[in-house]
């Protein structure tokens, strides 16, 4: 298989390839078509700091595009982007803006617009050497890295949801490595976040999926 390099991926009329600037940009658009569902037809990325700053010179732009698209950092394809956006029918528009002083220079605000009318809000950081944080889904304040298989429960926070989750794992025999749960107040919505040693099976989602009582929604992404 061939090896691409960051210079490969953004194409050669780029300026100064960075992991920060192109793989972790990759990295957090893929991560929130995941989020939203892979299913989003309209983007904005709010670009803060640096990501700001020179997003087109270091082919941030394109590299978020391919993400949405669920093009990995190593294709190809990132370097054209845009145009297949455009062939998909999928818009996206790049917005400058101050998100805080307390906000990672690297950090990009991606709000998406998907085919069932849903809007959903991903907030997220390139860290350095192509590893990403995502901090905020939909307002609500979270953090996890994508470094390992990680399992997102959406939930209502009443009583039973979380030993439901924990129990539907322990069943299809994973270990869990980290987990928090997340939530703006008592009683309402609610995330559930693993981060796993062992690959996910998609046989944890039906189960979790089963009880609809307490789980809205529950998806897998594989760790990058």
């Amino acid at each position: 298989m061939k090896n691409y390099s960051v210079f490969d991926v953004v194409g050669p009329n780029m300026i100064g390839p960075s992991s920060s600037h192109t793989a972790g940009a990759a990295r957090l658009g893929r991560m929130a078509a995941k989020i939203a569902g892979d299913n989003v037809k309209k983007v904005r990325f709010l670009l803060h700091g640096s990501f700001a700053e020179t997003y087109k010179g270091h082919g941030t732009d394109k590299a978020l595009v391919g993400g949405i698209l669920g093009f990995s950092p190593e294709d190809d394809r990132i370097k054209n982007s845009f145009e297949i956006a455009n062939e998909k029918g999928v818009e996206f528009e790049f917005i400058p803006i101050d998100l805080g002083d307390d906000k990672h220079p690297n950090t990009v605000k991606i709000v998406m617009n998907t085919e069932d009318g849903r809007t959903v809000e991903v907030m997220g950081a390139s860290i350095g050497g192509g590893n990403i944080k995502v901090t905020e889904i939909n307002g609500l304040e979270i953090e996890f890295t994508g470094a390992y298989p990680t399992l997102i429960v959406k939930q209502w926070d009443v009583p039973g949801a979380a030993a439901h989750i924990t129990n539907c794992v322990a069943k299809n025999n994973i270990n869990i490595a980290f987990m928090s749960i997340y939530r703006e107040e008592k009683g309402n919505e609610a995330f559930t976040i693993i981060e796993a040693d062992d690959h996910i099976d998609g046989n944890v989602i039906e189960d979790i999926k089963s009880n609809n009582k307490f789980i809205q929604d529950a998806f897998i992404i594989e760790g990058f």
